[in-house]
């Protein structure tokens, strides 16, 4: 058994293909990635596409996509259910729309849904807030420390940062997030740790294997996998307290 949280993509494919293969893919094995995985980047279009199909290849894996910010956004420019539509395109969402073939002239909302195809559109719209294993919460941008995890509102688990990343939180969980890069991991045991590490800027995509506490590490532009152990982060006198 394997469970494995992936940090944000930003169309980043060769990186994000090249990660997926180290993993020994079984019926017992649990995937989740946490969001962002359009606009930037060179290839949105195909990382969807990678990912609707590893669920059909992998149809016994359970696969979790949650919903990242740029996502929120893009279906909001789109018409659909989603906030802040209007910053889609300064976001780096005519990345995306090109990876979807709009590269010319004056694109509108309506081009755009005519040219993702349906699969994709079904992809985003399914895409979830937020995810509970046992003692971990997975979530994109974090949750806000004063709430309750039901009184977190779409704000808080797409965009937040610093009022989550700078503070402890009550809740029974170590918050697994992306959203805000950052050169290495963040550990902050027992309350959260940062799995977005800049692959879009240069740096690397990441992804924590639970059960081992491993990190599996691919930087961009290389084709080699790194396995690093960070059990010893587990192991501090801080990240037993509860």
């Amino acid at each position: 058994m394997g469970r494995y949280v992936i940090g944000d993509i930003h169309g980043c494919i060769d990186e994000l293909r090249q990660l997926v293969h180290v993993f020994p893919l079984d019926t017992s094995d649990q995937v989740v990635f946490l969001g962002d995985y359009i606009d930037r980047g060179p290839d949105s279009k195909e990382v969807v596409t990678f990912l609707v199909a590893l669920q059909k290849q992998f149809p016994a894996v359970d696969f979790v996509f949650l919903k990242g910010n740029h996502e929120d956004m893009l279906l909001s420019y789109l018409g659909l259910e989603g906030d802040h539509g209007n910053m889609f395109l300064i976001n780096g969402g005519k990345a995306t729309l090109a990876s979807y073939g709009l590269v010319e002239g004056k694109i509108t909302a309506r081009d755009a849904l005519q040219a993702i195809p349906a699969e994709h559109i079904q992809f985003y719209q399914g895409l979830r807030s937020f995810h509970v294993m046992d003692t971990f919460l997975c979530v994109h941008a974090g949750i806000d420390p004063q709430k309750s995890l039901g009184d977190q509102s779409n704000e808080d688990l797409f965009w937040i940062r610093n009022k989550f990343i700078y503070s402890s939180h009550s809740l029974p969980y170590t918050v697994l997030f992306g959203h805000t890069p950052q050169q290495a991991v963040l550990f902050d045991l027992p309350y959260k740790v940062g799995l977005d590490t800049g692959l879009v800027y240069g740096n690397r995509l990441t992804c924590l294997e639970l059960d081992e506490k491993v990190l599996l590490q691919i930087s961009r532009g290389k084709k080699s996998v790194s396995r690093t152990s960070a059990g010893r982060n587990w192991s501090t006198p801080t990240a037993s307290l509860r």
